[in-house]
């Protein structure tokens, strides 16, 4: 069976019980004219474009990617493919891939050899730390590379370099998801399975549109709904998602005001008395003053700041407050706001008092946004140290420095690690004059562009970027190394469900482009780390070695890697960590037995004030938590930074499109997922756009204090008063390249968006700018091109051609056992 996955994301269903196993259906996609029968190898590989984990082949033919298939026996999807997973391969073969390194020489970049870039960044590195010190140095990195690259890389920077600072992207779409894990069980660690939505009987999505982000797992829940014994869904989305049109209730409240809501929840439950008492008592702090907080929350105080009515938060809370397993997932809509942190507790709260964790269909999965964002937190590569060690923890930074075999002095922990925005400020102010970006574009991806574009063109600064493509940030770089990626090179990828896939390179890279960890360790070579004993600090030459290397950094920690191997997880496919040699099969839940890793010497944080970002001292933690239980960590709702006055009437809420990943260098290269959703556009609601005189397609000017875009108008049901940009567009496939045209209206959402974070975990706002929407030009025939199967949808059904990608879109779905192509 064959059909259009552009028209229809999510495929043909495959309905199924509560509590049964979700059917397998092997999803595939060859290039035009290639037969099953001419593919002559299938690597094994997981999905890159999507924090999910899918698990699926590349097809090889003569040498180069042919297609792919979802892999049947795959506990994360069963042989299910996303459209991002089925032709988002295609952007390897783009003809514009970078072959060769570039360095800037009178002004402009050129082409040469590896041997030159790499000398050239590696004498600057021992220039500055001879003149300034490590801490002249920093390292954004991404979430889309492998774990033996980020681990690596860890090593040369906090043990070989000695400096802090050290983060990635994953600070815009994950550092939410880390914090609140930290503020609620004292240490990272993804508490369910996406085998908890085969049993869950409520299932709570909080800011998470699912079926866009997630689709594969979509699909396992559109399968459920049409099944027998259902789960009642919860929405809560300003937007008209898919998730929130198959709801069994959907609230939409004013974006900056998740905290109110979710207090309001929690005063429901312990008013009504739904709390497990036995749970609680067993396995938790802090319970009265959470009682205290949430006790003058009630739904009618909520509504006023939600705009949601209170008869509908009650019902939201006896939906989540009676059911006998509840399963909540939470992602940007919580984690991209002022008070990201603290409305991410307060759903772990809410699990912890109704004793929710632990067992089939009960658990919270705090989401994560790329594919190997996990990776970056247990390497750490995000700012925190390897293992979920505790910077804070002398014993745990001594344990690592054994580790590693130097000093504990050499791991620097006498600050917090840097966070990713706090480094682009000492880029600006001249304090970090190094720059080493691998994998990811911030020249389109961080808020307030124009400074963002400003800072990395100083001369003063010297960047290096480590990529695919010349994206938008390595037009400004002064060095520029053109890397493999997914399926060019081997290494594995961890999933927002712990789940750990290889991917194995199944072709050559173009040109001279090489894997991330053969830069750096080339850099590392060049730089001649060594550990205490004079011996090579990183003594790894393949990414075997460095995943063995990092099994015996992960060993007893809670992501312990140790029963795990190259070998085991080709054999087996994916497996949850923790697994040891004493638990082989991996882990599907934490927490079935009590909170095993808050302990005062055991845990990754002890945690930080929800409100102010203050961090909470370990004499202060142990007092409150000495027996290392879950802490209730309660909040007040705090208005949002910036809120719409006279001038900028709107809100503005940044995010995501189904066909488009990231900053759409490879997505914007892929032909189906590019017509699916060509161009930027703008949402507003009818009655606004009644109001205003504003109709379908008309070009419309979004306007903030920052900065301004220009797109085209799509008229959706999202809420009044609020407008929504996708965030992926950028400025590499116009003239200029790197910004917009001869200083004309930008294009990139985050021309907009203000510099601002949430206190705790540092993760910046892009869900509640204030803006202004005026018309540009009449739509004249034209319809904005934003896609029709999402949470794009035009009211007016018929006011705009249906999304199809046509023949070139037909994808295999089979559901018979063995039925590949």
């Amino acid at each position: 069976m064959k059909a259009d996955r552009i028209a229809d994301p999510w495929g043909a269903r495959a309905p199924y019980r509560r509590h049964d196993a979700w059917p397998s259906r092997v999803d595939a996609y060859l290039a035009e004219g290639v037969e099953p029968g001419a593919v002559q190898k299938w690597v094994g590989a997981a999905s890159l474009l999507h924090s999910g984990g899918d698990a699926m082949d590349i097809a090889v033919v003569d040498g180069r990617m042919a297609g792919v298939r979802g892999r049947a026996v795959d506990r994360v999807s069963r042989g299910r493919l996303g459209p991002k997973d089925l032709f988002g391969w295609q952007a390897n073969a783009s003809p514009d891939r970078l072959t060769r390194p570039l360095v800037r020489r009178d002004g402009h970049l050129v082409e040469t050899d590896w041997d030159t870039a790499m000398e050239l960044v590696a004498a600057r590195t021992r220039e500055l730390l001879d003149e300034r010190g490590p801490g002249s140095i920093g390292f954004y990195t991404s979430g889309q590379l492998f774990l033996e690259e980020y681990y690596t890389l860890a090593v040369l920077a906090r043990a070989g370099i000695g400096t802090n600072h050290l983060d990635g992207n994953t600070r815009l779409c994950t550092a939410t998801a880390a914090e609140a894990l930290k503020a609620s069980f004292g240490c990272d660690g993804q508490p369910g399975s996406f085998d908890d939505l085969d049993h869950a009987d409520v299932i709570a999505l909080f800011g998470h549109n699912m079926a866009e982000t997630q689709t594969v797992q979509w699909t396992r829940v559109l399968d459920r709904l049409a099944g027998g014994d259902p789960p009642r869904l919860l929405c809560v989305d300003p937007r008209p998602t898919q998730v929130a049109r198959h709801a069994t209730l959907h609230l939409a409240p004013r974006v900056g005001t998740n905290m109110a809501l979710l207090n309001a929840l929690l005063h429901e439950t312990i008013r009504h008395d739904r709390v497990d008492h036995d749970f609680v008592e067993a396995h938790t702090v802090g319970f009265e003053e959470l009682a205290e907080r949430v006790a003058s929350c009630t739904p009618e105080w909520a509504a006023d700041i939600c705009d949601v009515p209170a008869a509908r938060i009650t019902e939201a809370a006896e939906l989540v407050g009676t059911t006998d397993a509840l399963l909540s997932t939470v992602l940007q809509g919580v984690y991209q706001a002022h008070q990201a942190t603290a409305a991410a507790v307060q759903v772990n709260n809410l699990h912890l008092i109704r004793g929710m964790l632990g067992r089939p269909g009960a658990g919270v999965l705090q989401m994560n946004g790329q594919p190997s964002a996990q990776n970056t937190r247990e390497c750490g590569a995000d700012g925190d140290l390897p293992g979920f060690r505790n910077w804070q923890n002398d014993s745990h930074v001594a344990d690592l420095a054994k580790v590693w075999n130097v000093e504990p002095s050499t791991i620097p922990h006498f600050a917090p690690p840097t966070h990713a925005m706090q480094m682009f400020r000492y880029a600006e102010q001249g304090s970090i004059a190094m720059l080493w970006i691998s994998g990811t574009n911030p020249a389109v991806s961080l808020p307030e562009l124009a400074r963002v574009r400003a800072l990395l063109a100083q001369e003063r600064l010297f960047t290096v970027v480590q990529d695919l493509f010349l994206t938008e940030t390595a037009r400004l770089a002064d060095v520029v190394l053109p890397a493999a990626t997914w399926g060019e090179k081997t290494g594995t990828i961890t999933n927002a469900d712990r789940t750990v896939h290889l991917c194995e390179k199944a072709v050559e890279p173009p040109g001279e482009a090489r894997a991330d960890l053969d830069i750096f360790l080339d850099f590392a070579r060049r730089m001649d780390f060594r550990d205490k004993d004079g011996g090579p600090l990183i003594g790894w030459q393949e990414p075997e070695e460095a995943f063995e290397a990092w099994k015996r950094c992960s060993a007893g920690r809670p992501c312990d890697y140790t029963g795990l191997s190259y070998d085991r997880l080709r054999d087996a496919g994916g497996i949850q960590w923790p697994c040891t040699e004493a638990n082989p099969r991996g882990t599907e839940r934490l927490y079935t037995d009590g909170i095993t890793w808050a302990h005062p010497d055991h845990c990754e944080s002890y945690g930080k004030d929800l409100e102010t970002g203050a961090a909470v001292d370990p004499v202060e933690y142990r007092s409150l938590n000495p027996d290392g239980k879950a802490v209730l960590r309660a909040a007040a709702y705090v208005e949002p930074h910036e809120m719409p006055d006279d001038r900028h009437p709107f809100q503005l809420s940044t995010g995501r499109t189904l066909y488009h990943f990231h900053t759409r260098t490879k997505t914007g290269r892929v032909a189906q997922l590019d017509e699916a959703a060509p161009e930027v556009w703008v949402e507003a609601c009818a009655a606004d756009a009644m109001r205003l005189g504003l109709g379908e397609g008309d070009l419309v000017r979004v306007a903030t204090p920052r900065g301004a875009l220009e797109a085209r108008l799509r008229v959706t049901d999202i809420r009044p008063g609020l407008l929504f940009v996708p965030f992926h567009y950028g400025y590499w496939d116009t003239k200029e390249g790197d910004g917009p045209d001869g200083g004309g209206p930008g294009r990139a959402a985050n021309e907009t968006t203000i510099t601002d974070w949430d206190p705790a975990s540092k993760q910046p706002l892009f869900k509640t700018a204030a803006a202004a929407l005026t018309l540009v030009a009449r739509a004249d025939g034209r319809y904005a091109p934003a896609p029709t199967t999402t949470a794009s949808a035009p009211s007016d059904p018929d006011s705009v051609p249906a999304t199809a990608g046509g023949q070139q879109a037909y994808a295999t779905q089979n559901s018979e056992p063995g039925g590949t192509p």
